[in-house]
């Protein structure tokens, strides 16, 4: 992609109806004409023709493209080859750049060496103030760490190919983010807890806002954002925090809320998070996200809770059941088709809160 845009541009700034003439044969009474000549070296092949894309660009359609790049809606991409120790990871991108391994990289690695480095080059700006470093990366974190770690094992020639480019943070985020979705090695995790970081630097916390700017839907994004609250000490009840993914994930977010849930759902996140270390001491396989999301979501619920029970209406069709009866309230479901009137059942909804209460399990316990 950048190469076909710089060579778009080259053809739109090139001027390409000059062509180099040949040299200029040396006057008659020169030293160059009165001396034996060299042999004559074989005539020079004539000028290849423009190619038909150049040929086909007419006036009009160059003045327009100028105009593009004039205004800025195309711009010079500068491409350059830097060692990658002069390169940072930018930290707000969502991947997590100590996470990256030989292992989960190895498939890139294999690649750069057979291709004899990138062809995809990544993304970079300059900063200043860091002795240490010249570029920071926007994208292409895994791609940085590849290269570095091929010129630490036996490619100490490789190079980091990357596009420099001039980038405000927010501008970075959004392109970071739009690599990112592509990519399948970053979690929801990273990047929910990457979208909460941006919300406050870069959005001022206005959801809306940040949704318009990532066309993102603002229920979903609205669910990563809760899914990121989810604190380390229950993350760490998962063999690894890429286990952790939005749609299981985001009714245990809204199960920790629970004042009388939350506090079960951390106690039990405690004990799955040393079972799953001695597992690791023993090499036993780790639970599995699926294990561990269905145990955390069953810690604090009353084992008690009454069986769902129903009050007949008519006909014996039934009219109302009790679907549940907690700390949090009473769930009654009323019947179509029940065959009462409005006051019989209201009457039953009566019966049904007296024989809850009976046991125990009434509105006023």
């Amino acid at each position: 992609m950048a190469r076909k845009q710089s060579e778009y541009l080259a053809d739109l700034l090139g001027d390409d109806d000059e062509v180099a003439a040949p040299p200029a044969a040396p006057p008659a009474d020169s030293p160059a004409a009165t001396e034996d000549p060299a042999p004559s070296p074989p005539p020079a092949p004539e000028p290849v023709a423009p190619s038909r894309r150049r040929g086909s660009m007419t006036l009009l359609g160059r003045e327009s493209a100028l105009a593009r790049v004039a205004n800025g809606e195309v711009r010079q991409v500068t491409q350059m080859l830097l060692d990658p120790a002069r390169v940072r990871p930018w930290a707000g991108n969502a991947r997590s750049y100590e996470h990256l391994s030989e292992d989960n990289c190895r498939e890139l690695i294999d690649s750069l060496i057979a291709e004899g480095g990138q062809k995809v080059p990544a993304v970079v700006r300059r900063i200043e103030g860091d002795p240490d470093h010249e570029y920071e990366v926007i994208a292409g974190t895994r791609r940085h760490w590849s290269i570095s770690w091929l010129r630490a094992n036996s490619w100490p020639d490789m190079k980091f190919l990357a596009q420099v480019v001039e980038l405000d943070d927010e501008a970075a985020f959004r392109l970071a983010d739009i690599e990112n979705r592509a990519r399948k090695d970053v979690s929801d995790l990273e990047r929910a807890r990457n979208y909460a970081a941006a919300l406050a630097e870069h959005y001022g916390n206005h959801l809306t806002r940040m949704a318009e700017r990532l066309k993102l839907s603002k229920g979903w994004l609205s669910k990563m954002l809760k899914v990121a609250k989810i604190p380390d000490s229950v993350i760490a009840a998962f063999a690894s925090p890429a286990e952790v993914q939005l749609k299981p994930a985001y009714p245990l977010a809204q199960a920790l809320d629970d004042k009388d849930r939350g506090p079960a759902i951390r106690r039990e996140a405690a004990r799955l998070s040393r079972e799953q270390e001695a597992r690791r001491d023993t090499d036993r396989p780790p639970l599995p996200s699926a294990e561990v999301i269905a145990k955390l979501l069953a810690a604090g619920v009353e084992k008690d809770a009454p069986e769902k029970f129903v009050l007949e209406g008519a006909h014996g069709r039934p009219a109302i059941t009790v679907q549940s009866a907690n700390r949090q309230g009473i769930t009654l479901r009323l019947h179509s088709g029940h065959g009462l009137s409005e006051d019989d059942l209201i009457n039953r909804v009566r019966d049904a809160l007296s024989e809850l209460e009976g046991e125990g399990r009434g509105l006023q316990r």
